[in-house]
């Protein structure tokens, strides 16, 4: 690849970030990354009428967490800002009055309400209304309208949008990296609005002139923008532009593999579909992957494996390692099935792989919001023995919590099978041997009970199940005698006293 590598990600401000777009975001980074290029995000807020307050922070903040920083953009500016469409309208209506002036587009005066007429018209003959080549020379536009007449309308205010004129009966055949040759009979094309009546660019025409002005040479954008394609092409042949590379990306598919993955799927299934927690105007709280702990890392992982094949078996990968391997021949065509279940899959790959020190210190966090301060170095012990158990840090209390806190209650179903007959006296006897074991390690604990066990004749499960029970509230938890030597000779043995006492009761 000789030019200089330059891609955008180009998202509008009109809500929170869908994953897909993240996706977007991060094939667009990927490839840049691969090839020593240039990653770009521009804000495409043209569209002033779905513009939400707060979304364009959100998608930064979203990039931010992924690890997908941008090398030009609003914030970090760049030899082709400004990077927010809304400041760049002089820029389009300059490129605008070009193609009017070469007879590529043309003015339309038709009102809403007559464009609306006509399509209940064609509706109730059961045809679809066009503004194509067929209607146009029967409509209030300047391709029938003499010099004059449009002078004075324009003079005069009346409100119009101006159209792209594209000529019917050509066979376009346009090239796709993921798709290959896709082909369009321009006679089934209609004449797309490109400056809409407030004066603002529509998507088509903005995207393209800053897709050429800001040097992109690759164009990787969702499968939703295909049908877009051959006017796109269509308008950079009008500017006398070389078009760029063009890759349409698969869409991410619902869990059971039918239709474009929507935030229903996630209010219905308990997953997220945006990457933080999102809050609308009034008040509701669509929920995120950070909000919900996941790592930044697994999120994006597991993202770039929808859609785009290594060519190995390998599924842990670091964002560079991916950069390294990524290649848009690499990308499948057929929509990526999204699964809820492997998202968590990938949040516990990484939990485990994290260096222990830094999951304790997460940990530590929520100790503290339980009001429990804890030596990290115990911390990091406690974490070593039940992180294998859990996909996420916050899970890690549920399966830890008796290392903190004595039991307050005990799982009425263990009581009813293991506290019967002589449990209470052989639990006694215990504590005894245990208050003289040293040194009270895991070990040596299992060595002298064992050997205990054996000499009364009492069995293994009987005597340790109660002893959990005791220690722990229930039947779970790792090695039982790592949690002895974890809580120590004291709390141990009051625990077991404890216990006795309460369930005597």
């Amino acid at each position: 690849m000789n030019e200089q590598v330059r891609v955008r990600f180009a998202p509008s401000p009109t809500g929170p970030l869908h994953i897909g777009g993240v996706r977007t975001a991060l094939f667009n980074y990927l490839f840049a990354r691969r090839h020593g290029g240039t990653f770009i995000l521009r804000i495409e807020d043209t569209d002033r009428t779905r513009y939400v307050e707060g979304a364009e922070a959100y998608i930064k903040e979203s990039l931010h967490w992924c690890g997908l920083a941008p090398d030009e953009g609003p914030d970090q500016g760049g030899p082709a800002a400004p990077y927010r469409q809304s400041e760049r309208k002089e820029i389009y209506r300059e490129h605008v009055n070009r193609l009017l002036e070469e007879g590529k587009a043309y003015y339309a005066f038709d009102t809403p309400e007559e464009l609306e007429a006509l399509r209940r018209e064609y509706e109730a003959r059961k045809e679809t209304f066009s503004y194509d080549h067929r209607v146009r020379g029967k409509l209030k536009n300047s391709l029938v309208m003499s010099r004059e007449e449009v002078e004075r309308l324009l003079g005069e205010g009346v409100p119009y949008v101006v159209r792209f004129r594209i000529d019917p009966g050509e066979t376009l055949t346009m090239h796709d990296e993921i798709r290959g040759e896709v082909t369009v009979d321009t006679s089934t094309l209609d004449d797309k609005v490109i400056l809409k009546a407030d004066g603002m660019p529509t998507y088509h025409l903005a995207n393209i002139v800053d897709d050429h002005l800001m040097g992109i040479t690759h164009v990787i954008r969702g499968e939703e923008w295909l049908p877009s394609l051959p006017l796109h092409v269509l308008l950079y042949r009008a500017f006398g532009w070389r078009p760029p590379v063009f890759a349409h990306l698969p869409l991410i598919l619902k869990p059971e593999g039918k239709g474009k993955l929507s935030k229903r799927d996630g209010d219905r299934m308990g997953f997220p579909v945006f990457p933080l927690d999102w809050k609308t105007p009034e008040g509701e709280v669509y929920p995120g992957y950070r909000e919900q702990g996941y790592f930044p890392e697994a999120v994006v992982n597991m993202l770039a494996l929808l859609g785009w094949n290594p060519g190995t078996d390998q599924e842990i990968f670091s964002l560079e390692e991916m950069a390294r391997l990524f290649s848009l021949d690499r990308i499948n065509k057929a929509g990526a099935r999204f699964d809820p279940q492997k998202a968590r899959w990938f949040n516990h790959q990484y939990l485990q792989r994290k260096p222990l020190a830094e999951v304790a210190a997460l940990f530590g966090e929520e100790l503290k919001k339980r009001g429990i301060e804890a030596d990290p170095a115990y911390v990091e012990k406690v974490v070593a023995l039940v992180r294998e158990r859990v996909d996420f840090v916050r899970e890690l209390w549920d399966e830890a919590y008796f290392f903190f806190r004595a039991p307050e209650e005990y799982d009425e179903k263990v009581v009813k099978k293991r506290w019967k007959g002589d449990v209470p006296e052989l639990m006694d006897e215990l504590a005894v041997l245990l208050a003289a074991v040293e040194p009270f390690e895991s070990g040596v604990l299992e060595e002298k009970v064992k050997a205990w066990i054996e000499e009364k004749g009492a069995g293994m499960g009987k005597v340790l199940n109660a002893l959990r029970l005791l220690l722990v509230g229930t039947s779970k938890g790792p090695h039982l005698f790592d949690i002895m030597e974890m809580i120590g000779k004291e709390e141990t043995v009051a625990r077991i006293k404890r216990g006795i006492s309460k369930l005597q009761a």
